[in-house]
């Protein structure tokens, strides 16, 4: 799988842009603020229809401009054409020349897994930064599991908004709830069954990026303990109080554990860093096993975060791509990447949104 062409129209600091990208190793050079990252945003948000870094539409159009348009070839099995317009006013998204009705018919045309300044949320941010990377993972492997998570997510919306009125539509009520509780289930299932698989495939990443590390465990912990229904009517009389629903998926963690302590509160930064970089390499890795070919891997010049070492464990990852014909986009302010593949190797000039291949 690899992007094949980006067009960008009134997107950040890009007024136009017209890009073809073969498969291999894309450096994309550039000073700070001149629009490396935002290239990667566009990528990841063809891939998933929202931006790393936890913005909506508005901030992505140029300043001046109406809206934004994003479109991509994308080759894997077989080649598509992507279209995706954004305005206050308009939003368009086709594929193929259709217009895309549900996200699950969407979704997996591109796969990408983002390295980014971000990341570290996964360690040191509140819980749904952690249920939203076990979710985009799941929906990136398990077809279905994207439909799943919106009809709970619809019930849960509807519950509370019944939970906030001042005369309380009992029938109404139980009928949100049977539906949580069905989809809720069904959604701790999947993540019950994700984390033993992924838990080998963070230790591993942690120990090739940094062997010194100490004992890692990653830990699912389930807001509903036994049974979800018994947890949900023994709840009611604080669900009243506060307005909401208080046990469900929605309230999940996934703990990050050094010798048994929260890494979130013991870990050095240094240790952070490699936690997090481990999850997103097991994140690509599991992508990997799951769909045959490895994922399009953006890396937002985190490099100077991270030591020679660190980013030797990233080598495995980038010599899979390499041999499956498939892609990295990496920013950096300077060409101090030792372990880029020398075949399949493409440097690229970006300055004031303009982007200009180099020898």
């Amino acid at each position: 799988m690899h992007l094949a062409r980006l067009r960008l129209r009134d997107f950040r600091n890009y007024p136009r842009l017209d890009a073809h990208f073969p498969p291999g190793f894309h450096l994309l050079l550039g000073d700070n603020a001149q629009g490396k990252t935002n290239i990667l945003e566009a990528i990841y948000l063809l891939a998933t229809l929202r931006s790393f870094r936890g913005v909506g539409g508005q901030p992505m159009i140029r300043q001046g401009a109406k809206g934004y348009f994003v479109g991509a070839t994308v080759v894997g099995q077989g080649e598509h054409e992507i279209k995706a317009y954004w305005s206050l006013r308009e939003r368009q998204l086709t594929l193929d020349g259709q217009p895309v009705r549900r996200l699950g018919d969407y979704l997996g045309t591109l796969r990408t897994v983002v390295f980014c300044t971000e990341d570290l949320q996964l360690i040191k941010g509140p819980g749904r930064a952690r249920r939203r990377y076990l979710d985009l993972l799941l929906t990136q492997t398990q077809p279905g599991y994207l439909g799943l998570l919106q009809r709970y997510a619809q019930a849960l919306r509807s519950r509370n908004a019944l939970l906030k009125q001042s005369l309380l539509d009992e029938a109404a009520l139980e009928s949100f709830s049977q539906e949580l509780i069905a989809r809720g289930n069904e959604i701790t299932q999947h993540r019950r069954a994700l984390e033993p698989q992924l838990a080998e495939l963070v230790r591993a990443a942690a120990a090739g990026v940094a062997p010194e590390t100490e004992e890692l465990r990653l830990v699912y912990q389930p807001s509903v303990k036994e049974d979800f229904a018994v947890q949900l009517a023994q709840s009611r009389p604080r669900e009243r109080t506060w307005r909401m629903t208080l046990v469900g998926p929605h309230r999940d963690e996934l703990q990050l554990l050094l010798q048994d302590r929260s890494a979130a509160q013991f870990a050095s930064e240094g240790q952070k860093r490699t936690l997090a970089l481990a999850l997103k390499l097991a994140q690509a890795e599991l992508l990997t096993r799951t769909h045959g070919v490895p994922p399009v891997l953006l890396i937002d010049d985190v490099m100077g975060e991270l030591d020679r070492r660190r980013r030797g464990g990233f080598l495995p990852l980038l010599e899979r791509v390499q041999a499956a014909r498939g892609q990295v986009f990496l920013t950096a302010t300077a060409e101090d990447w030792p372990a880029a593949p020398s075949t399949d190797r493409h440097r690229w000039r970006i300055q004031a949104g303009t982007l200009t291949p180099e020898p």
